[in-house]
């Protein structure tokens, strides 16, 4: 194996090993703590053959550390087959100034049979490059052992009543397996071996050696990450090819009442006839509203729902992020709200907030905004890659529409709830939004996952145009129209 063939075993005897142990478990100690103040986000990741060691090495990095600042996540389960893939690993990627071990990780999501390696690992590679650019350090560890030792432990192993457990048929098909499992590992490991996020492929025939081979380069990696400059590119941004302009939006479209209300009664019957569908073909759904103020998402929101299954859908409202969501990667509040699979997650506000809000009102900096285009793009095309739906609504409306509503809403006791000092606020930014939401477009509006621009001044017209669109969709994944 091209990887792992010229790679010597450390051998340390267990005086020696705890003689050199010590320094490095002090200094990994005061390193935890130092990464904690300085609010850096540690993610340890270990992937290995079976009978390995990463239980024993993993048990040696945890007695080092202060218990209250490390999570340990294990991984030693199939994929959640109800969810969009990747879910169960995002969901536990640490906050700023975590430490976070996993025992198997989002590889074994390129490593499962079946599997198209080369795509698999381009999104884990798209990914590990969002987390580290938004100051995550990643250190990865690939334990290896020959296929005698690893024969040898199972051996041991059956004879324990307490860890023959762990010998499963699995662990002797590997090992019959040996070197075509060794030779997938190692087409993973040469593809996913970046050089800000490399692999540390340790021989653990002796588990004295790998342990200490394992401190050493955690001492070395989260040292190097602490005594860093922060090195950003000048430009992460990619020219595009036509710039999207709101002005060319009819916002003069309309609907008459009656048949606004024969169209919608329709529409809604087969809203609620896809959503079974949907639901039988376990396929998740997706749907991205934005728009400027009082255009109208919340009524057209209700007209989505007002005919599904209430137990097949979840509406989600987005606000500013709370202290634990700031405290993470700025998509993992989104990653963590995915349908489930035959259900529809309905965003009311989005993870384009990034580009708008926040950079308009410079919550988020600019290198930050810059690289979230790519960043959510990437996203939004693994969701597709992997079944989802995914379907994005611009609700336009005129400025004038815009204040006439604002002034209805202060005027209507039961409305006032809706206009706050926020909205006059950005209104006074329209310029800025508008470059703001035309950029976005531009960027992120892509084969598989495009922005629809609603004509919004006429509420009833808005309405029947995304019940229409939403149709559309589903029915282009459902009958290949």
């Amino acid at each position: 194996m091209g990887i792992f063939t010229n790679e010597s075993c450390l051998k340390l005897k267990n005086k020696e090993y705890l003689e050199s142990i010590k320094p490095l478990k002090i200094k990994l100690g005061e390193l935890q703590r130092v990464s904690k103040e300085k609010k850096i986000p540690i993610l340890i990741i270990f992937e290995g053959l079976e009978a390995s060691g990463k239980g024993a090495i993993i048990n040696e990095i945890l007695v080092t550390l202060d218990p209250r600042g490390y999570k340990v996540i294990n991984h030693n389960h199939a994929l959640e087959q109800n969810t969009l893939p990747l879910k169960q690993y995002l969901d536990n990627i640490p906050g700023k100034g975590e430490f976070h071990i996993f025992d198997k990780s989002w590889y074994d999501f390129a490593f499962e049979e079946g599997t198209n390696i080369t795509t698999r690992c381009k999104e884990i590679n798209k990914i590990e490059r969002s987390l580290i650019r938004s100051g995550m350090l990643i250190i990865k560890f690939f334990l290896h052992v020959s296929k005698k030792n690893q024969r040898k432990r199972y051996f041991k192993a059956k004879k324990n009543p307490a860890k023959s457990w762990k010998v499963t048929p699995y662990s002797w098909k590997q090992n019959f397996d040996y070197k075509n499992i060794l030779g997938t590992w190692e087409d993973i490991l040469e593809r996913t071996n970046n050089y800000d996020c490399g692999w540390n492929t340790i021989c653990s025939n002796d588990l004295n050696g790998a342990k200490s081979e394992v401190f050493r380069i955690l001492l070395e990696k989260i040292e190097n990450h602490l005594n860093q400059k922060e090195v950003r590119p000048d430009d992460v941004l990619l020219p595009y090819k036509k710039p999207y302009s709101l002005d060319d939006v009819d916002l003069d479209k309309s609907i008459d009442k009656k048949e606004y209300k024969e169209e919608l009664k329709k529409l809604q019957e087969t809203i609620s006839n896809l959503h079974h569908e949907i639901y039988n073909r376990r396929i998740p759904v997706i749907i991205a509203y934005e728009g400027w103020d009082a255009a109208g998402k919340g009524g057209n929101i209700k007209r989505v729902v007002q005919r599904m299954d209430p137990r097949g859908y979840d509406v989600i409202p987005i606000a500013a992020p709370n202290d634990v969501e700031k405290s993470k990667h700025y998509l993992w509040r989104f990653w963590k709200a995915l349908p489930r699979n035959g259900h529809v997650s309905i965003f009311d506000r989005t993870w384009y907030g990034r580009v708008l809000v926040e950079r308009v009102e410079k919550f988020a900096t600019k290198y930050e905004w810059k690289r979230a285009y790519q960043e959510i793009t990437d996203m939004e095309t693994q969701w597709v890659n992997n079944g989802a739906i995914i379907i994005k609504f611009w609700l336009q409306i005129s400025k004038d529409e815009q204040l006439k509503r604002f002034k209805e809403r202060e005027n209507t006791p039961e409305k006032q709830w809706k206009i706050t000092e926020e909205d006059w606020r950005n209104r006074e930014k329209w310029k800025e939004y508008k470059e703001a939401v035309e950029e976005m477009i531009s960027r992120t509006s892509t084969v598989s996952s495009p922005w629809y621009v609603v004509p919004a001044n006429d509420k009833y017209y808005a309405r029947i145009f995304v019940l229409k669109k939403i149709i559309k969709e589903i029915e282009k994944r459902l009958y290949h129209i």
